[in-house]
Formats: C-alpha cells, sequence, structure tokens
C-alpha cells in the first residue's frame, strides 16, 4: 500500500513526457528552476539570447541523465520568438509549460534617474518579449487543448518596496522593476481568466530575497542583517525553494490552481 501510495503522489508531482521551455534558463533564478523542471521527469527547453551559455548549462544537466536542451531566444526580436516556438514545436511535437523567468535589468534605476530610452529598452524584454512569447507559446497550447503558464516575479509585484531595508549600502529598488512585477501579476490573472476555457492554467510565482544572488554583493552586510531581521523565517531563499514551488506549479498537483501569485518570501509580506 505504502509502495501504492508513493507511486501515486510521484505521478500527481511527476512531469515526465512534458515539455518546458525556461526563458532566461540559466540565469540566476532560471537555473534552479531548469533542474527542478528536470529532475521531475520534463523535458526541459533553456533558451536565452546567449546560446553557448544555454548549450552548456544543458549539458551540465544531461550529464545528470536529465533532459534538457538549449536553444537561442532573443526576447527583443519578434521573428526569433516566432521562430523559436516553431522549432520547439516542430522538434517535440508539443508545449506544455512556459516559465517566464527572464528579465532584462538595463537601465534599472530611481525614477528621477530614469531616462525615457533606457526604459523603454527594458520594456521591449520585460514587457513587449513577455507578451509575444507567452502569444506564441499559447497559440499551441490552444490547439493542443491543454497548457501552463508560470510567470516568475517577485515579492516587489506585491507590496511597495521597503527602501529603509537597504539603510547606508547605496543599494535600492529600481522603479521599473516594480512597475514590471506588478504588471506581470495583472498579466497572468488575464491569461488565467480567458484562456482557462482551453485548459490553460496560468499563475505566478513571486520570490523574495535568493541567497546565491545576495552572496555575490559586496559590501552589503547591512541590507543583509536588516533583510533577515525583517523576515520570519530569517533567512534568504536557497535553490530548493525556488525548485519545489515551480514544480508543485508546473505538475497535476495544481491541477485546479490558477490566476493565484504564489509568494515564496519567507514570510517577508505576511507581516
Amino acid at each position: 500500500m505504502e509502495t501504492l501510495i508513493l507511486s501515486e503522489m510521484n505521478n500527481l508531482f511527476g512531469l515526465t513526457n512534458k515539455i518546458a521551455i525556461v526563458t532566461g534558463g540559466s540565469g540566476f533564478f532560471g537555473a534552479p528552476i531548469s533542474t527542478g523542471l528536470a529532475e521531475a521527469g520534463a523535458q526541459v527547453i533553456i533558451a536565452s539570447r546567449d546560446a553557448a551559455k544555454c548549450d552548456q548549462f544543458a549539458r551540465t544537466i544531461r550529464e545528470k541523465g536529465l533532459l534538457a536542451e538549449g536553444m537561442q531566444l532573443d526576447l527583443e526580436d519578434e521573428k526569433s520568438i516566432i521562430s523559436f516556438v516553431k522549432n520547439v514545436q516542430e522538434r517535440f511535437g508539443r508545449i506544455d509549460i512556459l516559465v517566464n523567468n527572464a528579465v532584462s535589468r538595463e537601465g534599472f534605476s530611481d525614477l528621477g534617474q530614469m531616462e525615457k530610452e533606457s526604459w523603454e529598452r527594458a520594456q521591449r524584454v520585460n514587457s513587449t518579449g513577455l507578451m509575444l512569447v507567452t502569444r506564441s507559446v499559447i497559440s499551441v497550447m490552444r490547439e493542443q487543448g491543454s497548457g501552463n503558464v508560470i510567470n516568475i516575479g517577485s515579492i516587489q509585484g506585491a507590496v511597495g518596496p521597503n527602501f529603509p531595508v537597504y539603510g547606508d549600502t547605496g543599494m535600492t529598488s529600481p522603479v521599473n522593476y516594480t512597475y514590471d512585477k506588478w504588471g506581470m501579476v495583472g498579466f497572468t490573472k488575464w491569461l488565467a481568466n480567458y484562456y482557462g476555457k482551453y485548459n490553460i492554467r496560468a499563475n505566478c510565482i513571486s520570490p523574495g530575497g535568493y541567497g546565491p544572488g545576495v552572496s555575490q554583493l559586496q559590501g552589503r552586510e547591512e541590507f543583509v542583517e536588516n533583510y533577515k531581521r525583517l523576515t520570519p523565517l530569517g533567512r534568504f531563499a536557497n535553490d530548493d525553494d525556488i525548485k519545489g514551488p515551480v514544480v508543485f506549479m508546473a505538475s497535476e498537483a495544481s491541477s485546479f490552481i490558477t490566476g493565484q501569485n504564489l509568494l515564496v518570501d519567507g514570510g517577508w509580506t505576511s507581516w
């Protein structure tokens, strides 16, 4: 009986035979997301502008006996997006999961320092690119009668920035990051409500501070201590904290969940 129960749970959370795209799939969040999906059994397509980096990371996943492939995708180029989605569909026959993880951090700054050109350049990826790749993939999902879109947001798309947490470090929360992530949550809910009738789900996962990223910061001890103190669990997220929610949202374990924003923040937004 115990073996049967374990088998049923593995099937519920497993992603065997699923085709998953992860944009920005070799970056900070992208690497654990891609790895987690592959560990759950999915064929993962790691996509970004840097084809060599995608190929290299895909090889590291394949060396573990898992399924991964790197493909080039330029979210600033509509032709690149259309060609990429067509290539995935032709090679694998379907697209089950799209993880919109890529983000352009170009020109991130405070409002008073923001230049029109920098704002528009970032939006070509964070807004227009997001829309175009989702539109192309959802057309495939609609034809096949099923699909799952997971958008990687941030706590900055759920609450306003807590500027005092940065102290005297010189760090800040860029105005366009908050704008982008709040917009992503609204976009997610629109997708869920409109495409639910086609058996397509859409959810957002919004992480808080991520340890591997913070570890690269120099001279930011004040921010680190403030952040931990203001987080009920008292720490930053690690790779497994990112993997678990993504696999859950990608699997049949969450088959009746759509239009939601799952906060993975150690309690940061619960105060």
